[in-house]
């Protein structure tokens, strides 16, 4: 609005100069901020890679001091975005980090890519979770990141599987509040004869289905995003998905959050090639096993004993066959608290004893939310 227009009082003129300073004083500290971070690559040598430079025990130690002292009114998830963007674009001046996610584009996975690591890297779209490990594995890819579990339809196996043979280590997990919002090129829900999406996320809207598009066809699809293209391609066809898919295939959002639930939550890990150092507030996932078959009281109790001894709390236990033998089990179990700490380290050093298999995925930093 221009300085002359009348409706423009002489307190909101003030209020506007004040806005104007504090930009340039915020644009003049974000630089400072990249020039700070341009020396830590030189001190670093030259040849290193972005994957070099990035430490995510570092950044989660800032994002959580970030959050301790935010007094508003921005929320605490708006002032974490702001700062996750603010050190994804210090660090992209050395080279953008390539990151891995389970894809097409427009999918929850890649929601979750920039929430953990801000929009200033390379975000590489694969058709399989196996894809991304093998790619994050030969350095294709410098990250994965890859869903591990949702809150009303359980555990993903096929990311539980691939710990199985892949040497990868776990560096960080997100997690993102699912929202299923109802897309299409139409108008309104009268014209709708079949919805495409994934079976977990019809899953996760059966009862919204039920009541609103009960004479509507649904077909199953490998994606989200997959459904999403099919309804911007075909007449009558609405998706299920994300607000980004909407974005993505340009397509309207007919009806807001139709997810049953409304605590809907899903966990992704981020996979690397390095086990991180302690960041202060840590998560310790765990790969165990023991000579004796089956997945009994008794094996529990032998591997979980160590954990109770040394009052180690544990959220999340899940169990897999181990591909060795018939009725033969592994065991996937997160711990709070860092591998290379007491008193996880003295817990760990009791189960190695009375484990036939042990390995520790990943000591990493908890989700900063």
């Amino acid at each position: 609005m221009a300085d002359n227009d009348k409706s423009v009082t002489p307190e909101l003129a003030e209020i506007r100069r004040r806005i104007n300073e504090i930009d340039e004083r915020l644009q003049s500290l974000i630089n400072e901020r990249a020039k700070f971070a341009q020396q830590v690559g030189v001190a670093k040598g030259e040849l290193m890679r972005a994957v070099d430079y990035y430490r995510p025990e570092r950044e989660a130690e800032v994002l959580r001091a970030v959050k301790e002292r935010n007094l508003g009114p921005l929320r605490d998830e708006e002032m974490l975005r702001l700062f996750r963007e603010i050190m994804s674009a210090c660090l992209a001046q050395q080279e953008p980090l390539k990151v891995g996610f389970l894809g097409p584009e427009g999918t929850f996975t890649q929601t979750a890519v920039y929430k953990h690591f801000g929009h200033s890297v390379r975000a590489l779209p694969f058709h399989t979770i196996d894809e991304v490990f093998r790619e994050v594995e030969s350095g294709a890819a410098d990250f994965g990141v890859v869903p591990i579990e949702n809150s009303t339809e359980g555990s993903v196996n096929n990311t539980l599987d691939m710990f199985l043979t892949s040497p990868l280590k776990i560096a960080g997990e997100v997690e993102l509040r699912i929202e299923q919002h109802l897309l299409g090129r139409m108008k309104g829900l009268e014209n709708i004869q079949r919805v495409c999406a994934h079976e977990q996320s019809f899953a996760q809207c059966r009862g919204w289905i039920r009541e609103y598009l009960p004479q509507a066809e649904l077909i199953g699809m490998s994606s989200n995003a997959a459904g999403a293209r099919r309804a911007r391609d075909e007449v009558g066809t609405a998706a299920i998905g994300p607000d980004v898919a909407a974005d993505v295939y340009n397509l309207n959002i007919l009806v807001n959050s139709i997810q049953d639930r409304r605590d809907n939550s899903t966990r992704f890990l981020v996979i690397g090639r390095a086990l991180l150092a302690p960041s202060g507030a840590d998560k310790t996932t765990l790969l165990v096993s023991t000579s004796d078959t089956g997945a009994g009281a008794g094996v529990l109790h032998t591997l979980l004993q160590p954990l109770v001894d040394h009052k180690v709390n544990m959220t999340f236990i899940e169990s897999r066959p181990s591909r060795r033998q018939n009725w033969d089990y592994v065991f996937f179990i997160d711990i709070e608290g860092h591998a290379s700490e007491s008193p996880v380290a003295d817990a760990l050093a009791g189960l190695e004893k009375v484990s036939s298999l042990f390995r520790v995925l990943g000591a990493y930093p908890k989700a900063v939310n």
